[in-house]
């Protein structure tokens, strides 16, 4: 089949996500095949992106082959050479991403398989979820098997107590035997994630998430033997394969956590994940509770375990698709239907 259209849009969010994700957030890409299938896909960068899906990628797009994972491929290759000149990483490569996510979903409706067939026979079943979310009590009643807090240090000490206080309200909900993560998002420096692995001994946690800026791989690395153990975690701000390189020659994170719909799509989730296994290292998606990661996650050698995010007991969800999979006693599956077996929610369009 050949390609006939290709769209992006912005959809009508109902409330606004804050801080940057108020101006660039998800967006939504259509490709149309001249057998009629329709496919879409996830990708980042806001209206910003919108102009590379519907200008410049357009243009390369139309008319080409789709009829195997490797015409996916070789597409993606040629979109992100084309766009070297203003991509490589960033808004370019997270539209780049909403494109191979809709043609992975268009090739397996195509196909009449789930993308995660298109990519392996033997998959994953029952996908334990951790809830992202400062609410761990709620995580717990959900069966989940670990809780992630986000948290932000501000330079006071209330920052702190707040967080031995979750901690302790947390691992006192979950158990002993069930994961504890905090997610930094780039506000520490080495001196405090040193401190708090410290404070945060008698907790067993897991990992520290997104402590410093992806471009502090030095930094990670040596923050690596300086944390009695917990792991370093991070990448969803990390870009395309030879992004990951960097972070592999560099050994400056213990868990790489690439999100599917901003670092090249399923593509580039593939490429990624085979360079883990290289370097022995664990892949956790960031996100990968939704159906752009979850499949990933069920069709290779990431780690079994897809994030889940809550907010709070009573937040809701925005969300512009229908169809999507939603956690059963704390597991999660893939559907069977062709693609990723969503669609949007025409109240976003």
């Amino acid at each position: 089949m050949k390609i006939k259209s290709v769209k992006a849009l912005y959809p009508n969010y109902r409330k606004s996500h804050g801080a940057w994700r108020s101006h660039l957030w998800q967006i939504i890409v259509q490709v149309e095949s001249d057998s009629g299938l329709i496919g879409y896909g996830y990708g980042g960068g806001g209206k910003a992106s919108l102009p590379i899906v519907n200008g410049h990628f357009h243009e390369l797009l139309e008319g080409a082959e789709v009829n195997s994972t490797d015409d996916v491929e070789a597409i993606w290759d040629r979109l992100y050479f084309e766009s070297i000149p203003y991509g490589r990483k960033g808004i370019a490569m997270m539209a780049l991403s909403g494109v191979d996510l809709a043609l992975w979903d268009l090739l397996g409706k195509a196909e009449n398989k789930p993308v995660a067939a298109l990519i392996s026979d033997e998959l994953k079943t029952d996908i334990p979820c951790y809830g992202t979310g400062s609410d761990s009590e709620y995580h717990a009643e959900l069966g989940f098997s670990g809780t992630k807090t986000p948290h932000r240090w501000t330079g006071e000490r209330s920052d702190i107590d707040q967080l031995l206080k979750w901690a302790e309200t947390a691992r006192q909900a979950m158990g002993p035997d069930r994961q504890l993560m905090v997610d930094a998002y780039m506000s520490w420096d080495r001196a405090f994630t040193e401190s708090m692995s410290r404070e945060l001994a008698d907790f067993d946690i897991y990992w520290f998430e997104d402590v410093l800026t992806p471009d502090d791989l030095e930094e990670q690395s040596a923050l690596r033997q300086a944390t009695g153990g917990i792991n370093i975690a991070g990448g969803e701000h990390e870009f395309g394969y030879r992004g990951y390189v960097d972070v592999a020659r560099s050994e400056a994170l213990d868990i790489w956590q690439p999100d599917i719909t901003w670092c090249g799509g399923i593509t580039a989730g593939i490429r990624i994940v085979d360079l883990a296994r290289e370097y022995n290292t664990p892949v956790v998606p960031h996100r990968g509770a939704e159906v752009w990661g979850l499949h990933l996650v069920a069709a290779t050698t990431c780690d079994n375990l897809a994030e889940w995010v809550t907010g709070g007991r009573n937040a809701g969800r925005q969300d512009p698709w229908l169809g999507m999979p939603e956690p059963v006693e704390g597991r999660i599956n893939i559907s069977d239907a062709p693609g990723f077996g969503v669609v949007p929610d025409d109240a976003y369009l």
